[in-house]
């Protein structure tokens, strides 16, 4: 059985994508079921001994200097869940929902949040059964955590809301009872536990991220066709010009297009064919060491968010129990601006790399990349849709981070807004998809057009991919199929998978 083991600490993101897409089961180590349950003594003993702590025995935001009665501390749980759930837009994906509450799981496994353990094995066994609700897109501020949607997460825990349910929606009570899962009834602090923290951001962001990751590596296998298609110089590559600037991304890059183009007969040398190349073709190393770089740094602090206890008030022990800020989602905000800027930029240059295998005027193929030009269009229009593409990621690329909006009658007078952060870095991370699929495919029809030349070993491999799925347009076809079919080329691993066999890859 595939199963990974939470404490809080030690958290990968490739764990949350066997979780989020393989259906991995989760189950708590032993450490981390012990701190929950001393952290949860803490609680009860704030509650017998009617101590006024925030969230606890208080309302919430504004309302923290209204004292609860340890009568009401479960109305008062339950009435928190019921009035934040009000989200709005489409339900997130199933595969985000995963990574949510195992992330939410994982935070709440470090001991610092006070839930009972029975509560939290709830939430995992919703996980490991796949009981996964309902979860509106919009709604979150990013500072107070997730609120909203995580409140969402949580109603079908206490019978209300909808959950999905083998392969059917349902509302709440009816998915609960179906998996076999026990209903809860929260009580003291577990309600603001379950919804106090940043992991519908972090959730979005791990996906994108992990996406970004191999999007890094495709860019470069793009690049390489695309160098071999249009004669290339490799000169711009060699190391000695990137060991005085020496920038990791752009080091490893440049070795990557090296590797890639190793035994090729379509690259040349510097004055073979022309003295040097354009920006696109001679700054690669440039443009995307300088996302790697970015992409490297927003994996370090989402490693760190993974594994943080991002509620409030913070348990410490039944002396110190501190309300803080660690629902803040400002670190994560910034990290998913900048993924969002690093990789559009990947799209951007990739975009017109396909303009110069398609523009005549650019190079020495045929026009747009068809045989009988006028009769048949060939790749004209997919450069339309590339350029359509790269300018909403410039839209979408303006930071959230820049924007805040007070609520909870000015108590929270500065917000994150983290989640749509997150959520933009990942329709980002879609389009290049598509982008950087048309430069492959434009790539190797023009690899087509050219006789007694050998690829290099890298792309080598991911034209037979290619071309094992794709062929070449001889005449015009519905394209968006074709293209379809690239893009999921991508998306499935095979052509990383086939070069990766090959060459050792850097990112």
């Amino acid at each position: 059985m595939k199963i990974i083991t939470i404490d809080g600490n030690n958290l990968i993101l490739e764990d949350v994508v066997k979780v989020a897409r393989e259906n991995y089961k989760v189950e708590l180590s032993e450490e981390a079921r012990e701190r929950v349950l001393k952290s949860r003594k803490i609680v009860d003993s704030i509650v017998e001994n009617n101590k006024v702590v925030y969230g606890i025995t208080t309302g919430f935001g504004k309302f923290s200097d209204v004292t609860i009665s340890q009568d009401d501390c479960k109305t008062l749980q339950r009435n928190l869940i019921l009035s934040h759930a009000c989200g709005y837009g489409n339900n997130l994906s199933k595969e985000i929902v995963r990574a949510i509450m195992l992330l939410r799981a994982n935070a709440l496994s470090k001991g610092y949040s006070g839930i009972r353990l029975e509560t939290l094995e709830t939430l995992i066994e919703m996980l490991n059964k796949r009981v996964h609700p309902c979860i509106p897109e919009k709604g979150s501020l990013g500072a107070s955590g997730d609120l909203a949607p995580l409140s969402h997460m949580v109603l079908p825990m206490i019978g209300e809301g909808e959950a999905e349910f083998e392969g059917r929606v349902l509302n709440g009570k009816e998915a609960m009872n179906e998996a076999g899962i026990q209903i809860i009834e929260l009580t003291a602090k577990e309600g603001l536990a379950l919804i106090n923290g940043t992991q519908v951001m972090t959730a979005v962001g791990a996906l994108a991220l992990y996406d970004s990751i191999n999007l890094l590596k495709i860019s470069d296998i793009a690049a390489a066709l695309t160098m071999e298609a249009l004669r290339g110089i490799e000169d711009a590559f060699y190391s000695e010009i990137h060991r005085i600037r020496p920038h990791a991304g752009q080091i490893n890059t440049a070795e990557n297009i090296l590797s890639l183009t190793e035994g090729s007969s379509f690259i040349t040398k510097q004055g073979e064919l022309r003295v040097q190349d354009a920006y696109t073709l001679r700054c690669i190393p440039q443009v995307h060491g300088a996302s790697k770089d970015a992409v490297n740094y927003v994996k370090e602090k989402h490693s760190i968010e993974m594994n943080s206890a991002t509620d409030n008030p913070i348990i410490i022990s039944e002396d110190i129990v501190i309300s803080g800020g660690n629902f803040h989602g400002q670190p994560m905000a910034l990290a998913f601006d900048f993924l969002g800027i690093a990789v559009a930029e990947l799209a951007n240059i990739s975009e017109r790399r396909l303009e110069r295998l398609i523009n005549y005027q650019l190079n020495d193929l045929p026009a747009f990349l068809v045989k009988k030009g006028g009769l048949n269009s060939g790749f004209m229009i997919t450069q339309y849709a590339a350029a359509a593409l790269v300018s909403e990621n410039k839209i979408l690329a303006h930071p959230a981070s820049v924007d805040s909006i007070p609520s909870s009658a000015n108590q929270e007078d500065h917000v994150s807004m983290g989640t749509i952060a997150a959520r933009k870095s990942l329709d980002i991370v879609k389009n290049v998809k598509r982008v950087l699929a048309t430069e492959i495919m434009a790539a190797c029809q023009a690899i087509d057009f050219r006789d007694n030349l050998n690829l290099g070993k890298g792309t080598m491999e991911a034209y037979k991919v290619v071309r094992q799925n794709i062929d070449f347009i001889e005449e015009d076809k519905v394209m968006y199929k074709e293209l379809d079919k690239c893009t999921e080329l991508i998306n499935n691993g095979s052509i990383l998978e086939a070069v990766e066999r090959k060459v050792n890859l850097k990112y």
